[in-house]
C-alpha cells in the first residue's frame, strides 16, 4: 500500500513475532537516523550543544554541512555502496567494494573523512585493494559502513565473518585495533538480530575490552569522541548499557558531541537490530529522507535474503522483497 507519510510507511507496530527481517531492518534505519540526527552537532562539544539546542533531539538538519532537514551523510551512503557490491558481485570482493566506493566517490559526497578518501584515491592510482597497515589509523570509517557485512555474513563461521571484515575494511584502512573493533560490532549486530539481550551484547563488549583494554568504557563518561574508533565506541557502549529504550540512547551519544553522526550511526545499527523498527520513533522516520531509507529497507532485505542464516548457503537472490511480509522459518 502506498502512503505519502514516510512515518507510516517505515513504520512497524509491535507483534508477537518479531522477525530476523524486521530487526535487519531495524539496523538499517537506526543506522541512517543516527547518521541524519549526529550529522546536526558534529564538532560540538556538550557544552555548545547544549547551548545551541538544549538537548539535541529531533532530526533538523543544518550543522557544519548545512545540511537539509533527514539528510544522511558518508556513513548511511558507504553503508548502501558496500551493500549493493555484495549483492552485485554476489559476495564480499574487494575489488568490486573499491569499485563501489569510488563510484560513490565521484558523485562528490557531502561529506568524506580523510583516511577514506586516501584509501580510494591509492585504488584509483595503483589498483591497491588493501592499504598498508598503519598502527595510527584505528579510525572509525570502516566500522561506520559494516552493517552489510554484518547482515550478509550472519549464520556463517566466525572466521569467514573476520575475513569479510577485513576484505571491507582494508580497502581504507589497515589497522589490527580497529579490525578487532569492527568485528565486534558486527558480532554485536548479529546477535541482537537473532534475539539475544543487552546483557550478551555486553558480554561481547566486554570480550573485546579484555582482548584489547585500550576499549575500556566503564571508566569517565566519553565526551567529545573523534575519530578514534576506541573513543567511537568507548562512547557507544557507555549510552547503550545505561540507557533502556533506543531513543534514549540514541539522544545520548549524539549530545556527547565530536563526530556525533558516527557514533549516532553505530549506536543506532546495534539499538536498531536489539529493540527493532517499532523502537525507532515516528518523528525521526517521517524526517528521514525518503530515498535513503526506503534503501536501507529494500538492502537489509536484499542482504538477508542472501546471508547463510536465511538462504543455507552463499546465494545471491535478487528479487525484491517487502521483509515485513516475511514469515515462516525465518522467525526467532
Amino acid at each position: 500500500m502506498l502512503v505519502s507519510d514516510l512515518s507510516t510507511e517505515l513504520a512497524w507496530t509491535t507483534s508477537k513475532v518479531n522477525t530476523l527481517y524486521d530487526r535487519a531492518a531495524g539496523a538499517y534505519l537506526g543506522l541512517a537516523v543516527g547518521d541524519a540526527l549526529g550529522a546536526t552537532v558534529e564538532f560540538m562539544t556538550p557544552r555548545e550543544i547544549r547551548e545551541v539546542h538544549g538537548e539535541h533531539r529531533n532530526l533538523i538538519g543544518g550543522g557544519w554541512l548545512r545540511l537539509r532537514k533527514g539528510r544522511v551523510t558518508d556513513d548511511t551512503e558507504m553503508s548502501l555502496a558496500l551493500g549493493n557490491s555484495i549483492l552485485a558481485a554476489g559476495g564480499v570482493d574487494a575489488r568490486a567494494i573499491a569499485e563501489a566506493f569510488s563510484d560513490w566517490m565521484r558523485t562528490k559526497p557531502v561529506d568524506i573523512g580523510h583516511t577514506v578518501r586516501r584509501g580510494i584515491s591509492q585504488y584509483r592510482l595503483n589498483g591497491t585493494l588493501e592499504v598498508p597497515e598503519n598502527e595510527y589509523d584505528a579510525g572509525n570509517g570502516a566500522c561506520m559502513r559494516c552493517l552489510p557485512i554484518a547482515l550478509f555474513t550472519l549464520g556463517a563461521d566466525a572466521e569467514t565473518v573476520a575475513e569479510a571484515n577485513r576484505a571491507q575494511s582494508r580497502v581504507t584502512h589497515h589497522n589490527r585495533l580497529a579490525d578487532a573493533g569492527t568485528l565486534t560490532v558486527i558480532r554485536m549486530v548479529q546477535a541482537a538480530l537473532q534475539g539475544q539481550s543487552k546483557t550478551e551484547l555486553r558480554v561481547l563488549a566486554e570480550d573485546l575490552v579484555a582482548a584489547e583494554p585500550q576499549y575500556r568504557f566503564d571508566r569517565r563518561r566519553m565526551e567529545n569522541p573523534g575519530g578514534y574508533l576506541v573513543e567511537t565506541l568507548r562512547a557507544v557502549f557507555q549510552a547503550l548499557f545505561a540507557t533502556d529504550s533506543f531513543e534514549t540512547a540514541l539522544v545520548d551519544v549524539v549530545n556527547r558531541g565530536g563526530d556525533a553522526d558516527t557514533t549516532g550511526a553505530i549506536l543506532g545499527m546495534i539499538g536498531g537490530a536489539l529493540y527493532g523498527p517499532d523502537a525507532i520513533p515516528r518523528r525521526w522516520l517521517g524526517v528521514l529522507d525518503k530515498g535513503s531509507a526506503l534503501a536501507c529497507v529494500d538492502q537489509s532485505a536484499a542482504l538477508l535474503r542472501a546471508s547463510a542464516r536465511c538462504a543455507g548457503g552463499w546465494i545471491l537472490r535478487t528479487e525484491r522483497v517487502d521483509p515485513r511480509a516475511e514469515t515462516g522459518n525465518i522467525e526467532e
